[in-house]
């Protein structure tokens, strides 16, 4: 019984220390996934923006925006590899109660590496034409690298490089900076009055060009997108000379605190999933299976006291009560053939670790 005990108690150490090794080297990988049931809010602002007003005409300074990200996962689209979001933003002048601009977008992308995948109902803007490829932006991968990552921009419709730049701390989590670096680069042709660019023709086709200075700062463990600030600049340039004209809009956005807040204790909370899964349990897990394993090794060696008897037994076997005179008995033939306590201990000892293995009983 007592060796019985000692097999099932080092094939259940066994196991733990397999699974201590296997929480934070694939089990983590598998089970930690971006949610199909996302819905998230945040709000950039920035004040002393301007932009042109479509509604009165005439360009806009010095006033106070606000930009509104929603985010929705759509769950019955998405499976256990890929989440499909829509995203929903508003930028609104809060200085003159009028809105600028907005954009939808539905995408798909890779639950576990955060990449875009061309597929469910993505579009920009209502356009299923545009194909979304790279990073998706609004979250990177889980365990995010010191490198450069590829990510869509919504307004060039293509991937652009996220150079990293450093780290910093955003409320007491450090993350890793990456900087996108657009100089001006045409975006658009918009037909404009040719007053509007010094030109005495009635309607023109001017150059939209689009600036953008972004910094992402991720949380490098879960991937997730904790603060950012944007600073962009479009503008409409002559056709004739390529002077700029009129500024569409220029603004330098940051987050709220009350979102930047509410997006850290979110990310705290997928933290402390990820320290639960990849330190917590296989510490909680290692030092159990240790203790379990030693525990069946010893429980399944016998006590010295029955060794020797089983000794004393063999020896005096071997031996004969009284031998008659003339005849010598020599059993130093025999006497390396019976096991004493130290050969007895190495043989089990020799064999416990068979419960280390697939085959063990208590690995079952």
């Amino acid at each position: 019984m007592r060796g019985v005990i000692g097999l099932v108690l080092a094939g259940l150490g066994a196991f733990l220390i397999l699974l201590a090794i296997l929480l934070p080297t694939w089990v983590t990988g598998r089970v930690v996934k971006f949610p199909l049931n996302e819905y998230e809010t945040a709000t950039l602002a920035a004040s002393n923006a301007s932009y042109f007003s479509a509604a009165s005409l005439k360009e806009k300074t010095g006033v106070s925006i606000a930009a509104t990200y929603t985010i929705k996962g759509d769950a019955s689209k998405g499976n256990s590899s890929t989440a499909v979001w829509d995203e929903y933003s508003y930028v609104y002048d809060l200085t003159n109660h009028q809105a600028i601009e907005q954009m939808t977008r539905t995408f798909a992308f890779n639950r576990y590496t955060g990449q875009l995948v061309d597929c469910c109902g993505a579009s920009l803007n209502g356009d299923t034409s545009v194909r979304q490829t790279g990073l998706v932006g609004n979250v990177f991968p889980i365990g995010t690298q010191q490198r450069t990552y590829q990510v869509f921009d919504t307004t060039l419709k293509r991937p652009v490089p996220f150079v990293y730049s450093g780290t910093a701390t955003v409320d007491g989590i450090q993350t890793y900076e990456f900087v996108e670096n657009i100089t001006p680069v045409q975006v658009a042709t918009l037909p404009v009055p040719g007053s509007f660019v010094g030109m005495k023709a009635a309607l023109v086709k001017a150059p939209e060009f689009d600036q953008l200075h972004l910094i992402y700062y991720v949380d490098p463990e879960t991937g997730a997108l904790l603060d950012v600030n944007q600073h962009q600049t479009v503008t409409l340039r002559s056709p004739a000379t390529g002077a700029t004209v009129l500024v569409l809009f220029d603004a330098d956005l940051i987050a709220t605190p009350a979102s930047l807040h509410q997006i850290v204790a979110l990310d705290s909370s997928g933290r402390g999933e990820l320290t639960l899964l990849d330190t917590t349990l296989p510490i909680v897990f290692g030092i159990a299976g240790g203790v379990a394993l030693i525990a069946g090794i010893f429980l399944g060696r016998k006590p010295r006291d029955d060794m020797a008897e089983l000794a004393g037994a063999a020896r005096a076997a071997a031996v004969p009560a009284a031998a008659e005179p003339g005849q010598e008995h020599y059993p130093a033939g025999l006497a390396g053939v019976v096991p004493g306590p130290d050969d007895e201990s190495q043989g089990l000892t020799a064999q416990a670790p068979e419960a280390e293995g697939p085959d063990a009983p208590g690995a079952r």
